[in-house]
């Protein structure tokens, strides 16, 4: 029989979750090997160079590119506040003045004898990393940031959107297939992330981000329901970056879609308890699944690594599709044929035939797909 193995998103109720959590460019690391850190804790910090801006000084003042150095009253290297003025002309005899104000706050750069252009740098963007969990630092990466590693549970989603937040999990569906309301957001549910059901809709989205929560994660959202939250159509990249008010992981796919059995009571166990969150997604190569992660409280016990199915495809094996146009369909194999196959882009690659809960059937390519473990 046709074999393939094609990993499925990981769910464990506990593991060794290791996060690595690195600065965009050099700077300060502010722990040390050993040390334990909190998932609010500022790992390491550094600063990224200023916007840079031009100003034709020469031209303002109405002299010689050139003449402009002995015109200007503040040096190279120094601070100016927006609206100072650091460069002037006195004309017939002092009576007359052209002067050249700041348009931002920053730093002198250079000034050009051949352009008479002046080049501003603005104040330096400063940058915090946090230690996302709470949990040990095992690795520091002079420079650069920290290995933080945890004893776990851990769920990935299959799509996400928003930054990384933290807080204790809250509990609102009763149910995996539950649809939540909108009245079911409560104002003490301000700064938690709440576990919903099967469907996650604008209007509850809203009056979430009205109270304050910071995240939600439930089975499904409509994709028309996406589409209005974020304002536009998304595309195929990265997420985890939207500015939308709290942080989203869909665990199942779009449309209403019941949580995995396993997915819900692994979250309805942890009510309560310090969750970490991100909505980081990207769906191509160099995968980036949304993942919830709870600290142990209690460190005793067996620990499992986290481990993707082995199993393997076969006839009647159920999946999920991760690309479009079926993205985030549930099906199982009916056939899976040993020989390559062309696609529309020409490329040749091994594919595999799904039968969809409404009896539809379609050839996908088994990259397109990923198991459903139970």
């Amino acid at each position: 029989m046709a074999h393939a193995y094609t990993p499925g998103l990981k769910v464990s109720s506990k593991t060794i979750f290791r996060k690595e959590r690195r600065l965009p460019l050099k700077g300060d690391v502010l722990v040390s090997v050993g040390d334990v850190v909190r998932a609010e804790d500022v790992i390491a910090r550094t600063e990224l160079p200023g916007n840079v801006q031009t100003m034709n000084v020469a031209n303002k003042l109405s002299v010689l590119p050139e003449d402009i150095e002995r015109h200007m009253t503040v040096e190279v290297g120094g601070w100016a506040d927006k609206g100072k003025i650091i460069a002037e002309t006195r004309t017939f005899f002092g009576l007359f003045k052209s002067h050249c104000r700041m348009p931002v706050g920053g730093t002198i750069e250079s000034v050009s004898a051949i352009t008479g252009q002046v080049i501003i740098r603005e104040k330096a963007i400063p940058v915090e990393v946090n230690a996302f969990v709470d949990g040990k630092v095992v690795e520091v990466f002079e420079g650069e940031g920290v290995l933080v590693e945890t004893d776990a549970a851990f769920v990935q989603g299959i799509f996400g959107v928003g930054g990384e937040v933290h807080g204790p999990l809250h509990v609102v569906a009763g149910r995996p297939d539950e649809v939540l309301r909108p009245e079911q957001i409560t104002p003490d549910m301000k700064d938690k992330i709440l576990l919903g059901g099967s469907l996650i809709t604008i209007d509850v989205f809203d009056r979430a981000r009205e109270m304050g929560v910071k995240g939600i994660v439930a089975g499904g959202i409509g994709d028309a329901d996406l589409r209005n939250l974020l304002g536009y159509d998304l595309g195929v990249a990265i997420t985890g970056s939207e500015d939308i008010g709290l942080t989203l992981v869909v665990t199942e796919g779009f449309g209403q879609m019941t949580m995995a059995d396993k997915t819900f009571d692994l979250l309805k166990s942890k009510n309560g308890v310090k969750t970490s969150m991100s909505g980081a997604t990207q769906i191509r190569a160099g995968v980036i699944r949304p993942e919830i992660v709870i600290p142990m409280e209690d460190r005793a016990g067996t620990i499992e690594d986290v481990t993707e199915s082995s199993s393997g495809l076969t006839i009647g094996t159920p999946v999920r599709v991760i690309r479009e146009p079926y993205f985030g369909a549930i099906g199982k194999v009916t056939a899976l044929p040993p020989e390559l196959q062309v696609l529309k882009s020409e490329a040749r690659v091994r594919v595999l035939e799904v039968e969809f809960g409404d009896g539809s059937r379609s050839i996908i390519p088994r990259a397109n797909v990923e198991l459903i473990e139970d």
